[in-house]
């Protein structure tokens, strides 16, 4: 499993108008695509502009085929349904390796 990090500032007031728009827009778009095993939004306690989405893929080979220009149109859906564009202020890729469970006496 590949865990693709995005990480955004999003103004308090506009917090769960771009949660709610972000679920119905990008989720439910990736979620067409081979490889989706889902989505979570992380909400920094301690600093009420930052959203952290944490995205699950089957493999990075499933991710990386969405073609750009599909990622695109459902930015520019995204972003006309917010009004504004919000920029990725972090972005980083995360492999999950799995270790074997230990087995007891």
């Amino acid at each position: 499993m590949v865990i693709e990090l995005l990480k955004f500032k999003v103004a308090p007031e506009q917090r769960e108008h771009y949660i709610q728009q972000d679920a119905e827009i990008w989720t439910t778009a990736l979620a067409k695509y081979p490889g989706f095993l889902g989505k979570e939004v992380w909400i920094n306690p301690n600093d009420p502009t930052e959203l952290i989405l944490i995205v699950r893929w089957a493999t990075r080979e499933q991710w990386k085929a969405i073609p750009v220009e599909d990622l695109q149109a459902i930015e520019a859906q995204f972003t006309q349904a917010m009004g504004e564009s919000y920029p990725i202020v972090e972005l980083a890729e995360y492999q999950v390796r799995k270790f074997p469970q230990l087995m007891s006496n």
